[in-house]
């Protein structure tokens, strides 16, 4: 177990002062086998009324609506969380189901549905041509073609930041050969969606140690989540290569990437240019030796 520290700062700063409606934050993990949150904070630069609900996948939603106008809001989230790997070497599927063609009980398939249809075109079959070169043999075991898909998306594609909103198509990621977690993660979601998968866009925190330079540290960071038989949901990281790892916090998991937005909300009135800085931290605590 580890127990992590985590800090969210958002803010955003406008060229004149606007009024706020209502602004949906998905910033906040929920309790679970894999993680225990200790102590939770939340601090907003305007007052305003909260209200704490769960989504329709049992994300944990936040509604905010500030009150007053200014010319800047900031959000700032503070999480102590305790972190319970489960590493995926340790598990073993003997389900004669978890080959490729992934097969789904029928009670399974029936809620997983909605995260097996695709939610984007493929008009050029760039997608379907790229999916094509990753398959191997037909009896491959699923874990194994996903294991391989993630490291093929790590190591075959450019990572690059990218500040502006919105996430890339799978084959503007295909045609550039680059792009930002947000992109691979959503490239891998909707690649085995085209295979029978059950996929999820999560999105969450990552932690990174001293020794590790992870990508995509600093900010909110993104993955794919898929389910298998006998696993569950089971997390891939492609920007990072990384599979089940206790570096990912997860904090949401939906069907496409504009569902899982950390923040978002409306502006009453003409805010002018306007500007987004975001700040994440992520660090171990000490809580153990203290107490000591």
């Amino acid at each position: 177990m580890t127990r992590l520290g985590i800090l969210h700062e958002t803010r955003y700063a406008y060229a004149q002062p606007v009024g706020f409606g209502t602004h949906r934050l998905l910033i906040r993990p929920r309790d679970s086998h894999a993680i225990r949150i200790v102590e939770a904070s939340l601090q907003t630069s305007l007052p305003g009324e909260t209200r704490w609900t769960y989504d329709a996948v049992g994300n944990c939603v936040c509604w905010f609506t500030p009150r007053g106008e200014a010319d800047s809001l900031t959000i700032t989230s503070r999480l102590v969380i305790d972190r319970f790997p489960a590493p995926l070497s340790a598990m073993r599927a003997d389900d004669p189901h978890t080959v490729s063609p992934i097969v789904y009980a029928r009670e399974d398939r029936a809620v997983l549905n909605p995260f097996i249809s695709p939610a984007t075109d493929d008009d050029d079959r760039l997608l379907l041509r790229w999916l094509r070169e990753q398959m191997e043999r037909p009896d491959e075991p699923a874990i194994d073609f996903l294991l391989r898909m993630n490291r093929t998306i790590h190591d075959r594609f450019e990572y690059r930041e990218r500040p502006e909103a919105g996430t890339q198509s799978p084959a503007q990621t295909l045609a550039l050969g680059a792009g930002a977690c947000r992109d691979f993660a959503w490239l891998m979601v909707e690649a085995l969606r085209r295979l029978g998968y059950a996929a999820m866009f999560a999105t969450g925190y990552l932690y990174s140690g001293p020794s590790a330079a992870l990508r995509g540290a600093g900010a909110t960071h993104a993955w794919c989540e898929v389910f298998l038989p006998d696993l569950g949901w089971t997390e891939f990281d492609p920007t990072n290569g990384l599979a089940e790892s206790p570096d990912l916090i997860r904090v949401a998991a939906t069907r496409t990437p504009g569902e899982a937005q950390p923040i978002s909300g409306i502006l009453i009135g003409q805010p002018g240019s306007s500007s987004l800085s975001v700040s994440v931290d992520v660090r171990p605590l000490d809580a153990f030796d203290a107490a000591a």
